[in-house]
Parts: C-alpha cells; structure tokens; sequence
C-alpha cells in the first residue's frame, strides 16, 4: 500500500494532468482543426470521380478539369501540412 500523499504531491500530479490534458487537446490532427479544408478536399475528390465516370473525353475538357482536381487535391493537402507545421 502506498504512503499518503502530501498536498504538494498531489498539486503536482494535479498539474501534471492539467498539462497532459492541454498538450493532448492541442496535438489533435490538423484535419480537425480544419473542417472547411477538408470539406473543400472532399468535394474536390467527389468532383474527380464525377469526371473519371463520364463518358468521352470532351474535347480534352474532361482530361483538364481532372487534371486541375488532382493539382487541387495536392494543393489542399500541402495547404493542410503547411499549417500544421506554423
């Protein structure tokens, strides 16, 4: 069995905990702290696969658009790691 505590033990387990607490909620993934880009990088894969079905290639408007969603896709998703990092 362990000895009781003393009350500057217990603040600091106390605050030790606080910390913890803080330092997890902080850590959370970048994608949670940023709902409209990843709304945006949904929408623009929806878009993609939309174009990937359709039919003929339409003039090449159809091969550049899915082109522009790809570059997109990265750009949001380095847009996402950029801000993570600063």
């Amino acid at each position: 069995m362990s000895e009781p505590k003393t009350r500057r033990e217990i603040a600091l387990l106390a605050t030790g905990g606080l910390v913890a607490s803080a330092l997890v909620a902080y850590a959370r993934p970048a994608a949670a702290l940023q709902p409209n880009m990843e709304r945006a990088k949904a929408s623009l894969i929806e878009a993609l696969h939309f174009l990937e079905m359709a039919d003929s290639d339409k003039g090449g408007y159809r091969v550049a658009a899915m082109k522009a969603c790809k570059t997109a896709i990265a750009e949001v998703d380095a847009g996402m790691r950029y801000d993570a990092t600063h």
